[in-house]
């Protein structure tokens, strides 16, 4: 690939043409003045209609935001719908797609175990690899064991729904990921939501909830739209003086907190077993697929014969699992990537804020740049393609109405003239300009 950074720096103020911005991979569906009329009775009922409208209303304007195919490796320079563009809302955080060792790592382990296992873990989807990939984890964690799922979803799916039932109950950070609340949906349990990082709110559900065997506090170590750190000091000494359990999912934690990036628990200094259950994404710092569950070894093996994604989903594929041993290998060598996402991240998110940017709560790699009105945000984000620069938006439901924003994602591989040129651009796109 060329030089990236200076193709787009040459290119920032000229329009270009995407594909993907006006719905073309629909196939001509959104044309202008289609209308949808959806019943209660359709396979698709009346909750289809606002999701089609606005779709539409994007394709038509150039300015659809996401699908936008990537055409090459991904990494903070992208090829992606015919040009050379700046990525700003990747999960690379620590810059590790790409790296010759683990790009090796997974080749060598498709020549010696193939493309797939063809079968579940609990039969005979379990590779020798497996073993040592979980027991990676379980060091690189601290923790007794780990177990690995297809995704960080299905880690909380198969966790929640192979522990708990319709006689416990969960009370959960409203801010929490969307996998956490489908998850207890699937279990059945009883949900209750505290105001976010508000331990006495956390206090006011736990006293007020109805009976229940079990009660179990879940929050995200770092909250994946607004890029703040859960108060885990809190959470813990809440979950001891009530007899609660804990659970910190680790997705946007894992690789970006703590000196060597374990996550909350190291960047707090408390110890890791200090929190019963952890989940984290193997799609993010480590640039692989799947997601794991870090536990006792007792959970564990309880866990092996009694989570159903664990016992009827294909196990991962080598090559996924050998490009994990190698990434937290990396890590491990080279902590100091670590340091440089924070870094990163305060150069752009105090840049935006001096810039009069509202970047909501963000104390780490994950920065909103919060515009509030959903149409504002989309437009916006198509200009920033003329600027060469990819930054996805955020709207309702992933967010609540009136707080759309464009999440933007800092890497340990961005360079400072890159997040300089972000900077520039923000500026003239700024409305107080």
């Amino acid at each position: 690939m060329p030089n990236s950074y200076e193709t787009i720096v040459e290119a920032e103020t000229a329009s270009k043409a995407f594909p993907s911005s006006s719905g073309q991979m629909f196939g001509g569906y959104f044309s202008p003045g289609k209308q949808w009329n959806f019943k209660k009775s359709d396979l698709l009922d009346t909750r289809a209609r606002r999701i089609f409208e606005t779709t539409a209303m994007a394709c038509n304007a150039d300015a659809y935001p996401y699908h936008m195919p990537l055409e090459a490796k991904a990494g903070p320079c992208v090829q992606a719908d015919g040009h050379e563009m700046l990525m700003m809302s990747s999960y690379d955080y620590l810059g590790l797609i790409g790296h010759p060792r683990i790009d090796r790592a997974a080749m060598d382990a498709i020549k010696n175990y193939g493309t797939s296992t063809s079968g579940a873990r609990l039969l005979t989807g379990t590779l020798d690899i497996h073993v040592e990939m979980e027991q990676a984890l379980a060091d690189f964690k601290g923790t007794e064991a780990a177990l690995t799922f297809s995704s960080g979803y299905m880690a909380n799916l198969g966790l929640i729904t192979g522990l708990f039932g319709p006689s416990d109950r969960i009370i959960i950070d409203a801010l929490c990921h969307r996998s956490l609340l489908d998850a207890c949906r699937m279990a059945g349990v009883h949900v209750q939501r505290f105001r976010h990082n508000d331990g006495e709110s956390l206090i006011h559900e736990i006293k007020n909830g109805p009976p229940a065997n079990r009660t179990v506090i879940v929050s995200d170590g770092v909250f994946s739209m607004d890029g703040d750190i859960c108060c885990l000091a809190d959470l813990i000494a809440i979950k001891k003086e009530y007899g609660c359990y804990l659970l910190i999912d680790e997705a946007h934690s894992s690789g970006v907190l703590g000196a060597t990036g374990r996550g909350t628990d190291e960047h707090f200094g408390i110890n890791t077993d200090e929190v019963d259950m952890w989940t984290g994404s193997l799609a993010k710092s480590i640039p692989s697929v799947g997601g794991f569950i870090a536990v006792s070894r007792e959970l564990a093996i309880f866990l092996q014969h009694a989570s159903s994604p664990y016992i009827f989903s294909a196990a991962m594929a080598a090559s996924a699992v050998a490009a994990i041993i190698e990434g937290l290998a990396v890590l491990k060598e080279e902590p100091q990537r670590v340091a440089r996402i924070k870094h990163n991240a305060d150069y752009l998110r105090d840049g935006l804020n001096a810039l009069g940017y509202d970047t909501g709560l963000s104390e780490t790699a994950v920065i909103p740049v919060i515009l509030k009105d959903e149409i504002t945000t989309g437009l916006f984000a198509r200009k920033l393609r003329d600027h060469g620069i990819i930054a996805a938006p955020v709207m309702f439901p992933a967010v609540a109405q009136g707080a759309a924003r464009l999440r933007l994602c800092v890497t340990a591989a961005h360079t400072q003239d890159q997040l300089g040129h972000v900077l520039d651009v923000f500026q003239k796109l700024s409305p107080n300009n």
